[in-house]
């Protein structure tokens, strides 16, 4: 059976309000709602939801702070609804805990499809035993895997059956945990699924476009729209990245990027110098 969704709406305008229950609801969710900030993050931490939809302009506090403050108990996925289409709104969204952006007005099917992605991939790397704040560690992709009994091709080498070092990182899928130099790092679960598919890839270059489908939960060549937004949150994410952990691009020890193209896993330090 089934395990029971949960999302929490924050949204203070009626109809968008009544809208988002009845997609949600007939995606399978029980859905808690309001139309103030401080309410949605008492929500968050009552129910325990896997998703929230979040709008940014709210009669008490803005969406940005109100995903600061659910950032701090839940790794929900954290969509943000909004009516403007500045960059700066999208950037401050993304670093203050968000995972997407959907623009208003945005059609019931263009929301349900990117709900299903979104719970495809929590429900797939679902660990028996999670507790709801422990859910969505993603896990490394079935064509992402080195062939049984064969080395692993990255230099991300695999520790245990669940997680991955380099250079004193260490990415505990089971345990949705990450830590560099024995101090664990806090991250979404979206930059969580970014950092894995880097290490898992190695020194194979992760272009942006493959990194939204991997996000998506699509094959890296579906040949599916990835626009030019898209591909820039990643790039915000993955500078949030870096940022908690400390890996100073122009000298990377776990993120390296490759100009025009996408991101690598950087050389291991003992590789390094007889490179």
């Amino acid at each position: 059976m089934q395990e029971r969704r949960v999302a929490v709406v924050v949204e203070d305008d009626e109809d968008i309000r009544g809208l988002l229950e009845a997609v949600l609801s007939q995606s399978g969710f029980v859905v808690h709602s309001t139309a103030l900030g401080n309410d949605g993050v008492e929500l968050v931490k009552r129910n325990a939801p896997d998703l929230v939809t979040l709008d940014l302009g709210l009669p008490d506090i803005d969406g940005f702070e109100v995903a600061r403050r659910i950032r701090h108990s839940s790794d929900a996925h954290i969509v943000m609804l909004t009516a403007r289409t500045d960059e700066i709104d999208t950037i401050l969204g993304l670093e203050t805990g968000a995972d997407d952006f959907l623009t208003k007005p945005f059609s019931p099917r263009e929301l349900r499809a990117r709900v299903e992605a979104i719970m495809r991939r929590r429900e797939r790397n679902k660990v028996p035993g999670d507790t709801p704040a422990r859910l969505g560690a993603p896990a490394a992709p079935a064509d992402e895997e080195p062939p049984s009994g064969q080395p692993s091709p990255s230099n991300a080498q695999p520790e245990s059956t669940t997680a991955l070092g380099l250079n004193g990182l260490v990415l505990d899928s089971a345990a949705y945990c990450i830590e560099a130099e024995g101090v664990e790092i806090a991250v979404t679960p979206t930059e969580f699924t970014l950092l894995q598919a880097i290490l898992v890839g190695g020194r194979t270059v992760r272009t942006k476009t493959s990194l939204v489908r991997r996000l998506r939960e699509e094959d890296a060549d579906a040949g599916t729209f990835v626009s030019e937004a898209d591909e820039r949150s990643v790039e915000v994410h993955i500078g949030n990245l870096r940022r908690k952990l400390a890996d100073n691009a122009k000298a990377p020890r776990w993120i390296e990027t490759v100009r025009g193209v996408g991101y690598r896993a950087a050389r291991p330090r003992h590789a390094a110098h007889g490179a």
